[in-house]
């Protein structure tokens, strides 16, 4: 077996979406304050932290889309365990969007048909090129509303991404979130090193969220696992 992670790493102060509350990690004790303190002879450290139910990877509860939405503690956990293939994008300008022709094509020199009920991870590029520069909460490039329909069409329940939004910056990007909703499918975002996958083939998926009470997202630790 061979796993691939997917996932952004989690730090103080890592890059958020703009407008939502940054990510804070820092210690409550450390190990010499435990010691001291309690007398507890092994010296226990703990550490605290606090971010949005957006940050770094994580997967979109439909909640987020609409009041109607499924928050996140309710999201099927089989969707999150899922057939998936990579798709090849890296061409795509960035900001730009990528239209459903597009989609088909890369399917089509993937030589890997798309998963009922699975997902298609949407390699761009742009968390290679751009991550941690300010480019990288601007620049990507995204699918637009016809395009999110198509995946719709082909079965899956969800897509991913690796930037911080699915469309991309400005109405185009509101628009994919609402389609979502309307559509009965959601995103992930946030994912990196997905060239990993490129010409990789049919992998498992896994991507298990937090059970955030009425949660409108949440972190996942997102995989891809190849059975050798």
């Amino acid at each position: 077996m061979r796993v691939i992670d997917l996932s952004r790493e989690l730090y103080h102060r890592t890059p958020t979406y703009p407008g939502q509350p940054p990510i804070i990690h820092g210690v409550w004790k450390t190990h010499e304050e435990s010691f001291v303190e309690s007398g507890n002879v092994h010296g226990n450290c703990v550490m605290f932290f606090s971010m949005p139910d957006h940050g770094g990877t994580h997967i979109d509860a439909p909640r987020h889309f609409g009041m109607t939405g499924t928050p996140i503690d309710e999201y099927p956990l089989e969707y999150c365990y899922v057939k998936g293939i990579c798709l090849d994008l890296r061409h795509i300008a960035p900001k730009a969007e990528i239209t459903p022709s597009q989609l088909e094509e890369a399917v089509r020199k993937s030589g890997s048909a798309i998963p009922k009920r699975g997902t298609v991870l949407l390699c761009t590029g742009h968390h290679a090129r751009t991550f941690p520069t300010p480019a990288y909460s601007t620049d990507n490039p995204g699918v637009n509303v016809a395009a999110t329909e198509w995946l719709a069409r082909q079965g899956i329940v969800h897509f991913g991404i690796d930037s911080m939004r699915p469309g991309p910056m400005g109405v185009v990007n509101s628009l994919v979130h609402k389609a979502c909703l309307e559509l009965d499918i959601t995103h992930i975002e946030s994912l990196c090193n997905l060239e990993a996958l490129i010409g990789q083939g049919e992998f498992r998926f896994i991507g298990l969220p937090l059970k955030w009470r009425g949660g409108t997202g949440s972190p996942i630790r997102a995989v891809a696992v190849f059975e050798e």
